[in-house]
């Protein structure tokens, strides 16, 4: 039997789907969102997010540091995914509901992660679990005060 190496939450939120994919494919509001409190800001300039599209982001957890993702997940308006170097992926997943509200699923795949046993180890899984919580929080609150 195989370990699951994903851990996902979903929320609906009161906004369409087009309206939060434009803030979950602006790099420069990713910030804004974040529930784990480690992402600082953009490494050089904003862009659109696309499928291969690179973007640097500020981080810290414990100390400061500079990342580079790259979209690996692409489908405008349903469905963006990137990684770094460790080779895991944040992923959400929007799907329509009833009125003008949005299924968002945010996960965090590591099933393809270089050193899926370092994850573990570090409990990011659990870790994670919560981030993802407070990011769907985070990203409710910003797209229904529009």
């Amino acid at each position: 039997m195989s370990k699951t190496q994903v851990v996902s939450r979903t929320r609906v939120i009161k906004a369409p789907a087009a309206a939060i994919f434009e803030i979950l494919s602006d790099s420069s509001q990713h910030s804004l969102f974040d529930g784990s409190g480690s992402v600082r800001g953009t490494k050089g300039e904003s862009q659109r997010l696309a499928l291969g599209s690179m973007f640097g982001m500020k981080m810290k957890i414990g100390a400061p540091y500079n990342i580079t993702n790259t979209v690996v997940e692409f489908d405008e308006g349903k469905q963006i995914g990137w990684r770094h170097f460790g080779g895991h992926v944040w992923r959400y997943v929007l799907e329509p509901v009833e009125g003008e509200s949005t299924r968002v699923t945010e996960s965090f795949d590591w099933s393809s992660a270089k050193s899926p046993l370092f994850i573990e180890l570090m409990r990011y899984p659990r870790k994670n679990t919560k981030s993802i919580e407070k990011t769907l929080d985070r990203l409710a609150e910003l797209v229904e005060a529009k």
